[in-house]
């Protein structure tokens, strides 16, 4: 039995308080950057899958740290290359946006099989970088929650 992905998420800017954002490099599309993103598990809140999703890609604990809700949810078209991971016929996800606040920019322990490298990068340099435009359009959003 193949087990699908949930057609939810969650997208977790993870920003230092000197509005540096965390940007890592996928390891199945290299040249393409993003924030932490995962899919809801079955019983999770989004929280707990934004908790989760920050600790396996990242390894940082995000309870030692401010994370907040945004309020803010996308539904976007899946790209073709990333269906065949949900059910026959799901085409989009309703993805949830969250921010990890830390004082200052940490080292992270990448999860290999997801992502190639990292840098910390200020704001606007990030939101240029990311291929996806909803994570783009996260991160110009953060001098608003600084």
């Amino acid at each position: 039995m193949t087990l699908h992905k949930v057609p939810v998420s969650v997208l977790v800017v993870i920003h230092a308080a000197d509005g540096q954002v965390l940007l890592m490099e996928r390891a199945d599309a290299p040249g393409f950057w993003q924030s932490v993103t995962g899919s809801q598990d079955a019983g999770e809140t989004l929280a707990q899958t934004a908790i989760r999703e920050v600790r396996e890609e990242t390894g940082l604990d995000a309870t030692q740290f401010e994370l907040a809700s945004w309020e803010l949810s996308n539904c976007y078209e899946i790209y073709e290359r990333w269906r065949h991971r949900y059910a026959p016929g799901v085409t989009h996800n309703t993805e949830h946006v969250f921010g990890l606040k830390l004082s200052v920019p940490q080292p992270v322990t990448l999860s290999p099989r997801e992502h190639l490298r990292y840098a910390w990068l200020p704001w606007a340099d990030a939101a240029v970088r990311c291929f996806s435009p909803s994570n783009a359009a996260a991160i110009r959003l953060l001098p608003t929650r600084l």
